[in-house]
């Protein structure tokens, strides 16, 4: 090795996350992925509802799961199945497809905190593994840092793996403004209320990577990344771009 390297944790990862946001690869861009980066990826999100009509879902869910990959469908879809009473048949269509993971959010319709951890604690009961998505994909809608950190934690205390705070793929939204500025004294008022490892940061875009890689070190848990970039977020969290070269965690 030219340089010694910081370390890292290895796979199956607590910490050091790297959730990868799949619009709609082909089973190729997959292969190049995981052939350039494999090792860096930990879970993987089919966007929004891309899963139903995606015609290639079948073998892109083999080739994940080959490469010991979770994927965990959009928390879009989870909205709308329990929008239309048919949560039912969206976990047996889960189970059907052998995926292990399910995403909980409530960033486009409205769900109230008791509703939304009764149906973690279901699932959990049930022996999924769930992400839970605190935040709303409007823009405009402004919470108190206090009801994310009384949701995170209650989402958490029913049994949710991680939380995800809210950013959508744009990251203009929920912990950060619409011009993408990050919203720090939330994102810190959360830090500081709970255990960091506990999150999934969504910062799809470098300079928002950057600035929490720099403040909470190089083992956040980060979310939304799309798979061209996450190389360039491996070398982050590595010191390796200028960016985060003089960064001590």
């Amino acid at each position: 090795m030219v340089i010694d390297l910081p370390a890292r944790s290895h796979k199956p990862r607590e910490r050091g996350i790297t959730h990868v946001l799949d619009r709609g690869l082909s089973i190729a861009q997959v292969d190049a992925m995981i052939e350039v980066i494999g090792e860096a990826v930990d879970i993987v999100k089919l966007g929004w509802g891309t899963a139903l009509v995606t015609q290639n879902l079948q073998p892109k869910l083999e080739r994940y799961r080959y490469h010991g990959i979770p994927v965990v469908l959009g928390g879009t879809l989870t909205e709308l199945a329990i929008r239309d009473g048919r949560v039912e048949e969206l976990l047996s269509w889960v189970r059907e497809l052998g995926i292990g993971t399910v995403e909980i959010s409530d960033g486009t319709i409205s769900m109230d905190t008791v509703t939304k951890c009764d149906l973690i604690r279901r699932l959990v009961g049930e022996g999924l593994v769930v992400l839970s998505e605190v935040g709303s994909k409007d823009a405009e809608a402004i919470m108190a840092p206090y009801r994310w950190v009384e949701q995170i934690e209650a989402e958490l205390e029913a049994g949710a793996w991680k939380v995800i705070a809210e950013a959508r793929e744009s990251g203009s939204a929920g912990i950060f403004r619409p011009d993408g500025e990050v919203r720090m004294g939330l994102v810190d008022e959360i830090a500081h209320a709970v255990d960091i490892d506990r999150m999934v940061f969504e910062a799809p875009r470098k300079d928002q990577q950057v600035w929490f890689l720099r403040r909470y070190g190089s083992e956040c848990n980060l979310g939304n990344i799309a798979p061209d970039d996450v190389l360039s977020l491996e070398t982050l969290r590595l010191g390796l771009r200028s960016d985060t070269v003089e960064h001590d965690e």
